[in-house]
């Protein structure tokens, strides 16, 4: 008897010794996973859904009329995990899902156009973010991924901001950081550097997490995991130290006393348009005469300078006697030169012209990144066979093709034009050009209604950014609000509410030195978008290979 339980045991032991072997080893292509590596697979689909969902809303929230900047990382760290060994099909889903909620929310404002004009954009971006974004748990295969994934915000991030029509630069991660410790790191290398380092840290909470759930994150000891567990740990504290990274500081130098005039215009839209535009340029012209009645009895300072915005004139003032008397009186009355936002004819164009008191229009700034849709209609001819939207605007805008600087006594002075505050290439032409002082000439009024201000307060902060990226003291002039002065650190020294007539003014100075993010100009970007592609393409290359080992038969060389 003893015999025998003594064999029984030794089968026993030699029959369940391979199981144990077996049970560690990681499963080959094709075969069965055990149902403890669930979490190798990603999270369950519906987690991955939800993740999406809020991945949208807080990439949404980042941004006013929210405006929580943190969670311009959460963002990123949200979507990474929702995307973590996703399939190319269940990827692309998961970025329409956080790509939608994100678009339709942040381009909210939109609704006060049209309906289908919010519906349209929302989802042409929201296409090409998920189809981007199958991109992603590819690139997560790689050693060192956080890396990688940061490197993929700027690559989507640059290709929206070109394609399609120009592009669309709104929800660009690095936008909603003007009152957040990191924005220093705009000075440093420009907003793509900026964008780069706040997904890289969402990545790296990303990373930390799913290292810690991963079955096998006791066995993680190889240099490369431990190299992007450090990563994960340093990189909230380096991105958050922007302000500090480099402390920018241009010498000292001149200084000006700034105004920009918010005049207002008719809350009904249902006034002919002639009746609107001479009404709103007479606005522009009162609340001009307000402020030199002001500063003739000594309650404000005489500015340098004073800068109506876009639209403050829509009748040509070369053609509009009216017009061009109004305009002269009040730029008379101030004594000092005043940049008008003026629509020109034959061709059309939106341009900022700068009138000087008795000589009238003399240079001329005309809008270079003109609006899809609005300012421009393309497909003009195939639309016409099925909407109206053409005859919105019966003829397309003429570009401008150069910056220009307004040189007033001290005062070298760019301008850009509301949708132009988005473009880094076009706010920077202007100050490589030689502009100390930047202009943002807006019209608000068409995206705004009373207790609804995303669109300006989005642009603001566009502002404010680009005021910190360049080193460049900004005046934002708008219609209906919110109009601001800012400070080349992008402090607001003075705003406006909206829906009220305003003036503003305030001595800001005058900075000539360029920042780092100046002379590097688009070189960051490129080399990180480059080095996604690269990633990319070896991810793939990776897979590729694993995929084609896998299906070999066994015992093959």
């Amino acid at each position: 008897m003893r015999s025998i339980w003594t064999e029984v045991r030794r089968n026993h032991a030699s029959s369940a010794a391979p199981t144990a072997v077996v049970a560690d080893r990681v499963p080959l292509a094709g075969q069965a996973r055990q149902p403890d590596d669930r979490f190798r697979t990603g999270f369950s689909r519906w987690w991955s859904v939800g993740l999406a969902v809020v991945a949208g809303l807080a990439l949404a929230g980042a941004f006013p009329p929210v405006g929580v900047w943190p969670l311009a990382i959460a963002g990123p760290a949200l979507l990474t995990a929702a995307l973590w060994r996703k399939r190319p099909l269940m990827a692309f889903a998961l970025g329409l899902i956080c790509g939608g909620v994100f678009f339709f929310a942040l381009l909210a404002w939109l609704v006060n156009v049209a309906w289908y004009a919010w519906a349209v954009l929302a989802v042409l971006e929201t296409l090409i973010f998920a189809a981007l974004a199958v991109a992603l748990p590819l690139l997560m295969r790689l050693p060192g991924w956080p890396l990688a994934v940061a490197g993929w915000w700027v690559a989507q991030e640059a290709l929206r901001d070109r394609f399609p029509w120009g592009g669309f630069p709104w929800g660009r991660l690095a936008m909603s950081q003007a009152s957040a410790p990191t924005a220093g790191w705009a000075t440093v290398g420009g907003l793509p550097v900026l964008t780069f380092l706040l997904a890289l840290s969402g990545a790296c909470l990303a990373y930390l997490v799913i290292t810690i759930r991963s079955a096998d994150a006791p066995r993680r000891t190889s240099f490369t995991s431990i190299g992007a567990l450090g990563l994960a740990v340093f990189a909230a504290p380096v991105v958050l130290a922007g302000n500090l990274a480099l402390v920018w500081v241009p010498g000292p130098g001149p200084s000006a006393t700034v105004a920009t005039i918010q005049g207002n215009v008719p809350h009904s839209r249902n006034l002919p348009d002639q009746l609107r535009a001479s009404t709103v340029t007479a606005n522009h012209a009162a609340a001009t005469a307000a402020l030199a009645h002001a500063v003739h009895a000594g309650r404000r300072p005489a500015p340098d300078i004073v800068i109506w915005p876009e639209n403050s004139t829509d009748i040509d003032p070369s053609r509009s006697l009216p017009t061009y008397d109004t305009i002269s009186l009040a730029v008379a009355a101030i004594d000092r030169p005043v940049l008008v936002g003026a629509v020109l004819s034959d061709p059309q164009r939106n341009a900022g012209q700068l009138w000087r008191p008795g000589r009238g229009p003399t240079q001329l700034y005309v809008k270079r990144k003109l609006v899809p849709f609005g300012e421009v209609i393309p497909y003009r001819h195939f639309l016409e066979l099925f909407t109206s939207l053409p005859k919105l605007q019966p003829h397309d805008f003429t570009p401008g093709h150069s910056a220009v600087v307004f040189k007033v006594g001290k005062i070298r002075l760019g301008d850009v034009i509301c949708y132009e505050v988005g473009f880094d290439n076009l706010v920077r032409s202007e100050v490589t050009g030689g502009a100390n002082l930047l202009a943002v000439q807006t019209n608000d009024a068409d995206f705004e209604l009373d207790g609804q201000t995303g669109e300006t307060e989005q642009q603001l902060e566009m502002a404010r950014m680009d005021a910190i990226t360049t080193g460049r003291s900004v005046a934002v002039a708008s219609t209906i609000g919110i109009s601001a002065l800012i400070e080349p650190n992008g402090s607001i020294l003075a705003q406006t509410k909206t829906w009220q007539r305003a003036e503003l003014d305030a001595r800001l100075p005058l900075v000539s030195e360029l920042t780092p993010a100046d002379r590097a100009g688009d070189w960051p970007e490129l080399v990180i978008a480059a080095l996604a592609a690269v990633a990319l393409l070896w991810a793939a290359a990776s897979a590729i290979a694993s995929h084609r080992a896998g299906r070999r038969p066994a015992g093959s060389a």
